[in-house]
């Protein structure tokens, strides 16, 4: 399993594209900054597209994505939501005033874009690949996601405060190969972090205490203005666990 790691910040500056992946040349996971990141012949290759929640940095980049294939594909490009994303995408998004809504052009029966739900515990099928939708704990409704082949399994987190049942999940999965697991502010914003329900050095410290197994960590999600701090503050904390920043731009195969 191939892991292309388009952007991987909370953020958005000229050096920190939001969070998006790649997975196996077709399947995008999160869509904050897909356009900016592929050329166009890539952004053709995706087919679909599994969201974790309806914030800005994680969906910005689907109308463009939607525009730059148009014409140049065969078939939708599928996007796949649990319910209350798709009340989103469909009210908020693809509306015909934020985008034209692409689930009806060209046409109603042959749409350059197709919503598809999802339930979350239970697992389904894209491509070659079983994903499994994980309650994590944020201020929109938000799910991690379990990515298995036939390989190996990779557990993202999403964005999150502090929660419980992803790590059930990273605990009792037999082939776990890697965890991606966010991490935003700076302890000093420990009361910021807990409002927004993200986490900080010292947060996922606690966090990654509820792990029972040797599993690669690797963190996302560092809020650009605070990049310098944040690195300081990963490097001087004592986890249970090692930790790695994810890189951007990076393919890491699982």
């Amino acid at each position: 399993m191939k892991w292309h790691v388009l952007g991987s910040f909370g953020g958005s500056s000229p050096e920190c594209r939001t969070t998006s992946f790649l997975i196996d040349e077709t399947l995008a996971l999160d869509a904050g900054a897909i356009t900016q990141a592929l050329s166009l012949e890539a952004q053709r290759a995706i087919n679909h597209i599994v969201l974790t929640h309806s914030h800005l940095d994680h969906i910005a980049s689907i109308p463009f994505l939607i525009e730059n294939t148009f014409g140049q594909r065969d078939g939708a490009v599928e996007i796949l939501v649990s319910p209350p994303l798709l009340h989103t995408i469909k009210h908020h998004l693809f509306n015909n005033d934020t985008w034209p809504d692409f689930t009806r052009i060209p046409s109603d029966l042959l749409p350059a874009l197709r919503l598809r739900r999802i339930e979350e515990r239970a697992p389904f099928a894209v491509n070659h690949l079983r994903l499994t939708a994980v309650p994590v704990n944020h201020t929109v409704p938000t799910h991690g996601f379990l990515v298995e082949d036939d390989g190996g399994a990779v557990l993202f987190t999403s964005d999150t405060g502090a929660t419980d049942e992803v790590w059930a999940v990273a605990n009792r999965t037999p082939r776990l190969r890697a965890l991606i697991v966010e991490v935003s502010f700076p302890n000093r914003m420990q009361a910021v972090a807990d409002l927004a329900l993200h986490l900080t050095p010292q947060a996922l410290a606690v966090e990654l205490a509820k792990l029972e197994r040797r599993v690669q960590i690797y963190l996302y999600h560092l809020k650009p203005p605070y990049l310098e701090e944040l690195r300081r503050e990963l490097a001087t904390t004592n986890f249970p666990h090692p930790v790695e920043e994810l890189r951007q731009d990076r393919v890491y195969t699982f």
